[in-house]
């Protein structure tokens, strides 16, 4: 290959390296910001709307929850309240009851049919409203639009034994690759290989993408 082929091929990967590299060091923060901003005037009805309904049982209309962050550090994920407001003692005592469901969770962290979700909640994990709160877990700093999922503390194990190490470099997502092409198909560990390929590769376009495609759940109503 001549060196003048060479000099025609390198820069446009030299530039599209540059653009990557402003876009993680700076550039990433501010379209979440702005774009933040603008999902969240949009979407403040529907969240109002949303947290009243789940009210309506008497718990909570959101739901904290301790997840692990950026270099470690644990913050309160937001979300608009899914389940029975006694869910944390409900699933200890269906894993202790139940293997099969034991040995799903162990697998999955998460059951396909848990009957801790409420009516409402089904209808807000199928089209993903239950995360609009995590908007504000944006502006705050705590997570950015896209990347990977927040996990929990008690999942922080499993996931460093599966070699993860990229996930503690970004802020957990909204929306990502994972929860994007395998969330509810593959098995916890296995999103460890998305991670590491969003870290190499995220780039503005990529994430613009990532968020049109989460935009399109709301109405296929496939989420979970």
């Amino acid at each position: 290959m001549s060196d003048l082929f060479l000099s025609e091929i390198s820069p446009p990967r030299a530039e599209a390296t540059q653009r990557r590299g402003l876009y993680r060091n700076g550039g990433k923060r501010c379209f979440d910001l702005v774009f933040s901003l603008l999902l969240l005037a949009l979407c403040a009805p529907l969240i109002v709307l949303c947290w009243g309904l789940a009210r309506r049982d008497g718990g909570p209309g959101f739901f904290r929850q301790r997840r692990i962050g950026r270099n470690g550090r644990v913050f309160d994920c937001l979300k608009i309240r899914t389940m029975a407001p006694d869910a944390e003692a409900a699933l200890q005592k269906l894993l202790a009851s139940d293997p099969e469901l034991a040995l799903e969770w162990a697998h999955y962290q998460k059951l396909r049919r848990d009957p801790r979700v409420t009516r409402l909640g089904r209808l807000l994990r199928a089209t993903s409203l239950d995360e609009l709160p995590q908007l504000f877990n944006v502006l705050r700093g705590d997570m950015s639009l896209v990347g990977p999922r927040p996990f929990l503390p008690s999942q922080e194990a499993d996931y460093r034994a599966a070699g993860g190490r990229s996930y503690y470099r970004l802020r957990p997502g909204i929306t990502g690759p994972w929860q994007l092409e395998a969330r509810g198909t593959s098995g916890f560990a296995a999103r460890v290989r998305f991670d590491e390929s969003y870290l190499t590769d995220q780039s503005l376009l990529r994430d613009f993408v990532m968020i049109l495609r989460t935009a399109l759940v709301p109405l296929r109503a496939n989420g979970s």
